[in-house]
């Protein structure tokens, strides 16, 4: 009978867990009033610097991380921190076997961004001329709403998991840590960080 009651608990504990939303993500401005503006403090603390304003019907905002009821957003070149009160998230954002509209991803030495565009990765950089490469398929972790996310082509693979990354150019942080595989007779492994907001 314990053991019983044990697995019924185990089955039931946070590894089987619905989460509301995993972050990176997208939310909405609500409950500002449309004269009014979403403001973007220093700090996760509602007396810090201002930095920053979301207009009240903004949309697509990129949330990176969360503490204590405030959300890290990035401005400018910067990032900066805004109440979760204010944002309601969007439920349309990671759907299995395929990427957010905006989704790109971009690193330092070598410079390099790669993008999805009519169905193939785009990859360019300072010092990569542009190659498209057909995408063959876009796989996830199966787990509701994990942004990890696997894009196979048929030259390269960018794999992108959800970790705190900056771009090494500026003060911004961004949710998910990319790897990108160049295949062919000279393999190469190149990191950086992914964006999905548009």
């Amino acid at each position: 009978m314990l053991r019983a009651a044990l697995v019924v608990m185990m089955l039931a504990g946070p590894a089987h867990a619905t989460q509301e939303y995993m972050l990176p993500t997208l939310f909405d401005v609500a409950g500002v009033a449309s004269d009014d503006v979403l403001n973007i403090r220093q700090r996760p603390d509602a007396r810090a610097p201002i930095i920053g304003r979301l207009a009240a019907d903004a949309t697509g905002i990129e949330v990176v991380d969360q503490t204590s009821g405030w959300g890290r957003v990035n401005t400018g070149e910067t990032s900066g921190w805004v109440s979760l009160r204010y944002l309601a998230y969007r439920t349309d954002v990671w759907r299995e076997g395929a990427l957010p509209g905006g989704f790109r991803c971009f690193g330092t030495e070598p410079f390099w961004d790669v993008r999805l565009q009519d169905g193939d990765l785009v990859l360019s950089g300072v010092e990569i001329a542009e190659q498209r490469h057909t995408a063959t398929a876009v796989l996830g972790t199966g787990v509701f709403r994990d942004p990890t996310r696997a894009v196979v082509a048929d030259a390269v693979t960018l794999v992108s998991t959800p970790q705190l990354c900056s771009d090494g150019m500026s003060e911004r942080q961004f949710g998910l840590r990319a790897t990108l595989i160049r295949h062919g007779k000279a393999p190469q492994l190149m990191s950086g960080c992914c964006a999905i907001q548009p």
